[in-house]
């Protein structure tokens, strides 16, 4: 059980960071750009990590090669996300985008958990998930109005 909670906390600290990242990343994007904050913040990225792996002594990165070709599009796919929270939270503001941005992937993750796409463990949909994903949509709706 301890191990849950902590694994819950891991995630609730990722979902602090996406959001304070995003206003960050619409802030950037509003004062120099959208290119400009998706490559400070990839830049941020590329280097953080480049030290912690220097700190662990490289970890696993000589084994790349043994990562599904389209598991490697991830660092394109941050591209997207990072640039279209910049582009759309000064827009929208914080809470509705992250909202929208929330909403699409619960469901977007339920249709791959369903069918165990892209090597995803198979989840499949039931009434529960399904009532779920209409409260949030349901929801969505509400904020973004």
């Amino acid at each position: 059980m301890q191990s849950m909670i902590l694994v819950i906390m891991i995630a609730v600290g990722g979902g602090v960071a996406i959001s304070v990242q995003s206003l960050f990343s619409g802030v950037i994007g509003s004062k120099l750009g959208i290119l400009e904050s998706v490559f400070i913040v990839h830049l941020g990225g590329l280097l953080l990590a480049s030290v912690l792996l220097l700190l662990v002594g490289g970890g696993n990165i000589a084994s790349w090669r043994t990562v599904p070709w389209y598991a490697l599009c991830a660092g394109l796919l941050g591209v997207c996300i990072v640039a279209s929270i910049s582009y759309a939270v000064p827009r929208l503001g914080l809470a509705t985008t992250l909202t929208a941005t929330i909403v699409a992937q619960l469901i977007v993750g339920a249709i791959i958990d369903h069918f165990g796409l892209l090597g995803a463990t198979h989840h499949p949909l039931d009434l529960s998930r399904i009532l779920g994903m209409i409260v949030l949509s349901v929801g969505t709706w509400l904020i973004i109005r």
